[in-house]
C-alpha cells in the first residue's frame, strides 16, 4: 500500500473526503517525525512504537573499487510492532498461525 491508497482508505473508513483524509494522513505523518526529532520515541499502544537508534561510524568498502571508507555515525527512525499488530498480521483466515 502506497501513501495514496492510504489517504483512499482513510476515506473510506472514515467516511470523510479524500482532502481531509489526505490532511490527516499528513498530520500524522509530520507529528510521528516531530516527535521522533523532539523526544526520541513515538509509542501508539497496540499499533508500535517509532524511535530513533544510533548507528556507530564503521569501515566500509566502495563496491565499485573496493576501496575502504569511513562510514559516519549516524540515527536512524526504527519501528517495532506492538502485540496487536503482530497478531493481525499472523491471522490466516480467522486463524491464528
Amino acid at each position: 500500500m502506497n501513501k495514496q491508497e492510504l489517504v483512499e482508505k482513510v476515506s473510506s473508513k472514515a467516511e470523510i473526503t479524500k482532502a481531509e483524509a489526505a490532511k490527516a494522513v499528513n498530520a500524522t505523518l509530520e507529528s510521528i517525525t516531530e516527535g521522533l526529532v523532539a523526544d526520541g520515541k513515538v509509542v501508539l499502544v497496540g499499533f508500535g512504537s517509532f524511535e530513533v537508534r544510533a548507528r556507530s561510524a564503521r569501515e566500509g568498502r566502495n563496491p565499485r573499487t573496493g576501496d575502504k571508507i569511513k562510514i559516519a555515525a549516524t540515527k536512524v527512525p526504527a519501528f517495532k510492532p506492538g502485540k496487536d499488530m503482530k497478531e493481525a498480521v499472523n491471522v490466516k483466515k480467522g486463524k491464528k498461525k
